[in-house]
């Protein structure tokens, strides 16, 4: 049952990481921006290989974030 769980989470994770990305992609920023970004992403996705439920609450506070309209400093 417990595996059940997981692997709809995992499926969750995916999906908004897609969502994530393309958000990402969209937004009218400076390329710094857009990389760090793309970084907070790529800290998700790895952390979601170890860590699944943290990973979920990480993609949960960064699209927070791009809906408020809160982005990282660019490089």
């Amino acid at each position: 049952m417990e595996r059940d769980s997981q692997l709809e989470l995992y499926g969750q994770v995916a999906d908004r990481l897609k969502e994530a990305h393309a958000k990402v992609r969209e937004l009218q920023v400076p390329e710094g921006v857009r990389m760090a970004l793309s970084r907070k992403l790529l800290v998700v996705t790895a952390a979601a290989k170890h860590d699944l439920p943290g990973a979920a609450r990480r993609l949960d506070r960064l699209m927070k974030d791009l809906d408020e309209g809160r982005f990282p400093e660019g490089d």
